[in-house]
């Protein structure tokens, strides 16, 4: 590998230093009992960083090769260039009339060559693999079921009950008397004879006097008098006397204070513990070939300088160019305003096109951009 840049050759000389120094110390005898896995590991990493570096630079040095073979090869063929038009033999060949041409330059083909390469050769190394563990969660019991008693107080409800306020009983009740009213005819005088004086005689029998007396019969005369007659004396009976409730609400013990036995269930508490998995060992294992994919540019063929058929103002119209535009719009490239007149943005969107189409790329509207546009070349 060449390193044409001083800094990159001093760069790379530190680092080579300081890897085989630190390997070195690392592996002296008096401190051969210190040499850990740790260690060597960083040892082989700074290596092959150095030697990914040493490739990345070979790398860039071959780009650049290949650049100033192709810069050399364009300076000759421009050079060489105007030496040729000297002569008649280089005008266009198999020129048409009405038909302009251009002189453009064609850079060289090249192809792409991916390889292969044996970047690493296998290898074995012995590798310590660490003990491993897990992380588990496991329940602990904290504190044993067992049972315990329970009271339950008493429960009360309400209820209705007659009460007696007077038991039942007799009392003797006098009955009055009755009577009833009756009206009878009484004697008020009894029959008698009493004297009165005669009012003229029918038949006078001694007129020696006269005053004339008669012994008058009085009938007796009675009266009617109305008076309470007793039907039924007074009397005595006894009667009994029912008792006297009242309804009351009272609160009563529904359920009595009473204990039960209740289970009081265990108490666990989760913990985490970590557990071995598997114990430490040593492992040999076999590092495969590296290999690295290479790509390369390879030339098929050279620069050179070649005629193209293009539209000039010879034969060239505003109406053409015109057309070229609107075909370029349809295609999805914007070549600006239809106007008729071939400026920076048709241009522009004339390149897109020709990039895309895999077309000649150059300054000029050339032929076989406008056939495959669609446009009519005459």
């Amino acid at each position: 590998m060449k390193l044409s840049r001083p800094w990159e050759k001093a760069t790379l000389a530190a680092s080579l230093v300081l890897a085989l120094g630190a390997c070195s110390h690392t592996h002296a005898p008096e401190k051969a009992a210190a040499i850990s896995t740790e260690k060597c590991a960083s040892c082989e990493a700074k290596l092959a960083a150095i030697k990914s570096r040493e490739a990345e630079l070979a790398r860039k040095e071959q780009a650049l090769q290949a650049k100033a073979k192709e810069l050399a090869s364009q300076q000759h063929a421009v050079a060489a260039a105007p030496a040729a038009e000297a002569g008649d033999h280089m005008l266009p060949p198999q020129a048409k009339p009405g038909e302009c041409y251009a002189r453009a330059w064609v850079p060289p083909k090249y192809k792409t060559i991916t390889e292969k390469v044996l970047k690493k050769e296998a290898s074995s190394r012995y590798v310590v693999i660490p003990a491993k563990y897990k992380t588990v969660k496991k329940r602990l019991l904290v504190k044993e079921a067992y049972e315990k008693l329970k009271v339950v107080p008493a429960t009360y409800k309400w209820v209705e009950e007659r009460v007696l306020v007077k038991p039942a009983g007799e009392k003797i009740v006098t009955i009055p008397a009755k009577y009833e009213t009756v009206t009878e005819k009484v004697l008020d005088k009894p029959a008698h004879t009493v004297w009165k004086k005669g009012r003229g005689p029918i038949q006078r029998i001694d007129q020696a006097t006269g005053e004339i007396m008669c012994l008058v019969e009085v009938p007796a005369t009675y009266k009617t008098i109305t008076r309470k007659v007793l039907k039924s004396p007074a009397t005595t009976k006894t009667i009994k006397t029912p008792a006297v409730y009242k309804t009351v609400k009272k609160r009563v013990v529904d359920k009595p204070e009473h204990t039960v036995s209740v289970k009081v269930p265990a108490q666990y508490k989760t913990i985490t513990v970590t557990e071995l998995v598997s114990p430490p060992q040593t492992k040999t294992i076999e590092i495969p070939a590296v290999y690295s994919t290479v790509t390369r540019q390879e030339k098929i063929s050279d620069g050179h300088m070649e005629w193209r058929s293009i539209l000039c103002q010879t034969n060239m119209t505003r109406s053409r160019i015109a057309q070229i535009q609107r075909a370029l719009k349809a295609k999805g490239f914007d070549p600006g305003p239809i106007d008729g007149v071939i400026g920076s943005e048709t241009m522009a969107a004339v390149n897109a096109f020709q990039r895309k189409n895999n077309l000649p790329v150059d300054k000029y509207l050339n032929i076989a951009t406008v056939k495959a546009l669609g446009v009519s070349t005459h």
